[in-house]
């Protein structure tokens, strides 16, 4: 089992800055990917950016060159910065691990925080 839990989301002004952590507790040494995801009212869970165990970065298009995602393996953190945030990336933000045990595949999921960008 694995615990996610995010921190850091609120309220920021279109063109400021913001940073999301999520703790990860449990079985974090099955974790092979951990990523972020968001929904905005009305619309599916997309995804933002994941980095793999092996330190592979992918971002969806609409947030590269604004938001970059980083970890601290020793504090068992992952963080996205949120960098000239746009009023269109309000939305919940999830974080999301993939892990591996026993040849089995599990997917957790954090409660969510909310980011909400003013214009």
């Amino acid at each position: 089992q694995v615990q996610l839990v995010e921190s850091g989301g609120g309220l920021v002004q279109a063109g400021g800055s913001l940073r999301l952590s999520c703790l990860a507790s449990g079985s974090t040494f099955s974790i092979n990917l951990m990523g972020w995801y968001r929904q905005a009212p009305g619309k599916q869970r997309e995804l933002v950016a994941t980095i793999t165990r092996g330190g592979s970065i992918n971002y969806a298009d609409s947030v590269k060159g604004r938001f970059t995602i980083s970890r601290d393996i020793a504090k068992n953190t992952v963080y996205l910065q949120m960098n000239s945030p746009k009023p269109e990336d309000t939305a919940v933000y999830y974080c999301n691990c993939n892990a591996e045990f026993r040849a089995s595949l599990y997917v957790y999921w954090g409660q969510g925080t909310q980011v909400t960008v003013s214009s």
